[in-house]
This record gives structure tokens, sequence and C-alpha cells, in this order.
């Protein structure tokens, strides 16, 4: 949510923003429009109040002559208070629907446009020629069932479409990169949760999510609980309607945790192997921020996916995202993309988003500040996750079948440099 003193005093700059997005111009006007209803209606039930609690206090005073007429100028009085708190309630509840469909303001420099217009900051790693080397490039489905690392065949037999089964050596993977993660994160001052993934309406509506993309949250109507995409939900939940205390510097979670995504807006894209699929891994930072450190928590976060990314030997570039392509909580969002050798593109594996104090205020996370209360800031940004073990299979695929370990991965796999094929696996 947008201060609203932002949105009186600068709507150039929220309109701005909008259409930048893509987003609708008139929804700042709708905001302002309902804001003036709602002072406009408040101030009226107060001063009418103020007269009715005046009048009241003269009952006491009044002869016996005077003291019927007040007494039925007060039940009057008493009956358009009344219908006035309604009339205002009805005013407060527009004035925080409107306030609710704007999305945050972007930071000065996102690039205009939608998904395709992102700027690219920099590419990171030689991407390997593969037919140089004389060796004929399998896509990460046909190297991962060469090592015996996944089963989508039984994931659809048990699930359906877009699960799997991570097996043996997968498995492993799986979990030697999300304890790298976990291990980077502790290293750098953030504290390892292990987070619900299922929350309550206010908490994922309060992150933003529940917009134009809620068709991918999966909703368990009798319990009235969201299963989450991302432990980011979670993490910025945990000190929602709290006062923080951050004078010793930001307060950061990594969450580990399974995430769940419908995939909705997705059909027929990436649908051979564990691309894009409905339920994964992932440890993600999560960090509570003065607002005046949030583009510098923001770059941190960015520099702490790279160092990851560098660990398992990945080419990959990072962009800058249009503003079109970010959710409505995002004022700037940057992505690492990995190189994905079957398809000869690059394929995103991390992001890292800077949220202001959009969510905070939503949420109600707040600290004291020289002039009071004030909304702290959100960044959020992915350390590993399952879609990771994608460009890890491709770009480390060796002649042979067998996979490459990068070295800082191998002392959480024992040791070991190279996963062998198996031979003659059998369905």
């Amino acid at each position: 949510m947008i201060d609203i003193r932002t949105i009186r005093d600068n709507p150039e700059q929220v309109k701005a923003s909008q259409r930048a997005r893509g987003a609708a111009e008139s929804d700042v006007d709708s905001v302002l429009a309902a804001d003036e209803a709602r002072r406009s209606s408040l101030q009226e039930f107060e001063d009418l109040r103020a007269e009715q609690k005046a009048l009241s206090r003269t009952v006491g005073k009044a002869s016996p002559e005077e003291r019927p007429a007040i007494l039925a100028k007060a039940k009057e009085m008493a009956e358009q208070v009344k219908a006035l708190e309604a009339k205002s309630d009805s005013a407060a509840a527009a004035f925080q629907e409107a306030m609710l469909k704007l999305q945050n303001i972007i930071v000065d420099g996102v690039p205009a446009g939608g998904e395709d217009d992102y700027v690219v900051l920099r590419e990171v790693g030689k991407i390997r020629d593969f037919a140089a080397e004389g060796v004929q490039v399998k896509d990460h489905l046909d190297v991962a069932e060469g090592i015996d690392a996944l089963d989508m065949e039984r994931g659809a037999k048990v699930s359906g479409a877009r699960f799997y089964y991570l097996t043996g050596i997968g498995a492993r993977l799986e979990l030697a990169l999300l304890t790298m993660a976990a291990d980077q994160a502790e290293a750098n001052g953030f504290k390892l949760m292990n987070t619900p993934t299922l929350v309550k309406p206010e908490v994922m509506g309060g992150t933003g999510f529940l917009g134009a993309h809620s068709d991918e949250i999966y909703y368990l109507p009798a319990d009235d609980l969201y299963l989450t995409g991302t432990s980011e939900v979670a993490l910025a939940g945990y000190h929602e309607n709290e006062i923080l205390d951050l004078t010793a510097g930001p307060k950061r979670y990594a969450g580990w945790s399974t995430c769940y995504r419908r995939e909705a807006g997705s059909h027929g894209k990436d649908t051979r192997g564990i691309i894009r699929v409905h339920q994964f891994n992932k440890v993600e930072m999560f960090s509570f921020c003065d607002a005046a450190d949030a583009e510098a928590e923001h770059a941190r976060f960015l520099g702490w996916e790279e160092d990851m990314l560098a660990k398992v030997e990945l080419p990959y570039r990072v962009i800058d995202t249009a503003a079109g392509d970010l959710g409505a909580s995002a004022a700037r969002k940057f992505d690492c993309e990995a190189w994905l050798p079957s398809q000869n593109r690059f394929m995103e594996v991390t992001s890292t988003s800077n949220c202001t104090t959009f969510q905070a205020r939503r949420l109600k996370i707040r600290q004291r500040g020289e002039d009071g209360m004030e909304a702290v800031a959100t960044i959020n940004g992915t350390l590993a996750t399952t879609r990771w073990l994608v460009a890890m299979f491709e770009n480390h695929q060796q002649a042979d079948g067998s996979l490459y370990v990068p070295h800082a991965l191998r002392p959480y796999l024992g040791g070991r440099e190279v996963i062998e094929p198996v031979r003659g696996l059998q369905a």
C-alpha cells in the first residue's frame, strides 16, 4: 500500500508509475476521490457527534419543562449520528478498496514496458561450446533420468501433470544445494526459518499476491487458508502488527519451505521436466529494513544471489525487470537467468525485489522514527530452488552421461566430484 500523503502531494508521480506498468492511471484519481469522500464524511460524523455530546451535557441542567424537548432532540440527533457513522464507515471501506488496487511506485530507473522490455545489466561466466567438446547436448530431463535423479512418470501417476519425484542422487543434489544456500544465508546474518506453507487471507493479501496472479495460488476453502508459492509470504507475515527495533540494522530471515503454484498461465510452456511445476523447494531471503536503506539492501541481496550462482559454476545474466512485468508489491526487481543449453536461451533462476514500504503498510509493520511511527521496507530474494537443478543438469553434463559436481557443492555430497550414469535402468 502506498502512503496516502504521497498520493495527495504528488499524484503525477504515482500516475507515471502506473503508466510505466501499463496499469490504469484512473486508479489514482479514484483513490483521491475516495480519500476526499472519506475525510469529508468522517468530519461530518465527528462534528454532529460533538454536538450530540454537548446537548447530552445540558440534560441534567435543564428545567423539568425544558427536559422533554431536549431529550427528543437528543434522540433525533442520535439517529442522525448513527446514520453518519455508517456513511463514514462505508466511505472508509471504499477508500481502502481503492487503495488496494494501486500497485507500488516503481523506483527511478526501472525500464518501462512489459515482459520483453527488460534491460540486461551484465552477463557472467563462459557458455560452454558443447559442439567443440564433441558433446551432444541433452535436455535436463534426459540427463537426470540417465543418473536416476528424477521420475516424472510416477509423479504424474500419483499427483497429475507437473508433479515429479526427485530420486536418489536427485534428492541428494537438491538437499545439498539448499543446505549450501542455508549456510551462506546464516554466514551473512540471516536467521534460518522453516516456515508455514499455509497462511491466512490477510497475510496473503498483505503481501500483494491476491491480485492479477491470484489464480496461480492454491486455496483451501474449508479452512480459509492459502498454500504459499514462496516463503516470502510467511516471512512477511512473521512481524504483522508489530513495532520493530532496527537500530542494529535489518532483520534478516532465510525461509526454507516447500512452495506450491498452479502455473495457471503457462499452459503449453516448459511442460517437459521440472522447469514449471506445481511443487518445489526453495530457500528465500527476506529482510525488514529502514526505508532509507532499501535500495542498498536490495543490491546486497542481488550480490548474495550471484555468490550462489558462482558456487554452482553456472553462466548467467542479470536483468532489470521492466515495470509491466513487476508484481504489484515490487518497486524494482532484478532477475538472474542461467544459461539453458538445450533451448539456447537464458532461464530465470533467481529474483530479488525491493518492495519498499508497500507490504509493511498493508501488514502494519512499523518502527519508531524521528517523527513518530513509520513503515519499514521489505526486500526478498531467492537463494536457491529446485529449478536450479535444471541448469546444473544441462550445463554440467558430460559426454559419457555423467554429471560434473561443482567444487563448492562437493563437501555437501561427501566429496563426490562426478555423478556417474546408471546403466541398464529398469522402469
